[in-house]
């Protein structure tokens, strides 16, 4: 099994690979400092099982967990942690296991053999419960593109269009498709995002300016994209009174 080890502490992370070598279950062992180092080495190489941290700097260790888990196949996802509160959540999420730290040698082997013998469709389940948690607002969109992970920061996107099922997420460098429902995207980001048609959400504060044509129709357009797009005329007066504020 090619185990990936996340957790921003160096120290915690020799302790698991000494463990783990200890165990004789686990070869190779790869290790990553950040979700986002996660994410980037996991594309390259694709683990089997992640033994992730929770609370990391940057983004956390239930985000990066719903990102991982759009790999394919995707890894079974073990958390490790100091802070038990995170139990619940983690166990929301579907993840294979949750151990505390300091982890316990029995209890990383009883997970790892939990895990070694999930079945496909087991992991799936597993990636459906992960992606379905939209308890914190992520600070990444993702989405698999020809056998590689697309990473996208939420700072860089614009706007979000839904089209036949499918969001399209329209980004500094171009788009990406993602299956997120336009709705619960709209109550994710409520405070960042504004639906300013029944198709669309604009990330309001990159919004350079709000015109209208001779029938009164409203578009909106971007400091730093070409794209202008219609408002809605039910929903002018609000997309307006939200630009003011």
């Amino acid at each position: 099994m090619r185990v990936l080890i996340v957790d921003d502490e160096p120290l915690a992370r020799a302790r698991l690979r000494g463990q783990l070598v200890d165990l004789g279950v686990a070869e190779p062992v790869i290790e990553a400092g950040t979700g986002l180092e996660a994410l980037a080495l996991a594309r390259q190489h694709p683990p089997d099982i992640v033994l992730l941290d929770i609370r990391m700097p940057g983004m956390d260790g239930l985000e990066a967990a719903r990102h991982l888990t759009r790999l394919t196949p995707p890894p079974a996802i073990i958390f490790t942690t100091a802070f038990d509160e995170h139990a619940l959540a983690a166990f929301e999420t579907h993840a294979i296991d949750y151990l505390l730290k300091p982890v316990r040698s029995e209890r990383l082997k009883s997970a790892l053999d939990r895990a070694r013998l999930l079945t496909s469709a087991q992991l799936r389940e597993a990636e459906v419960g992960l992606r379905a948690r939209t308890a914190t607002q992520r600070t990444h969109f993702s989405a698999p593109i020809g056998g590689d992970l697309r990473i996208v920061p939420v700072r860089d996107v614009r706007f979000l269009q839904a089209d036949r099922g499918y969001v399209t997420v329209r980004h500094l460098h171009g788009e990406l498709l993602v299956d997120d429902s336009l709705r619960t995207l709209e109550q994710e980001f409520s405070g960042t995002f504004l639906r300013i048609h029944r198709n669309t959400l604009v990330a309001v504060a990159h919004v350079a300016a709000l015109t209208r044509d001779a029938l009164g129709n409203g578009k909106l357009s971007f400091h730093d994209i070409a794209d202008q797009l219609p408002i809605s005329r039910r929903l002018l007066p609000e997309v307006r009174r939200r630009l003011r504020q």
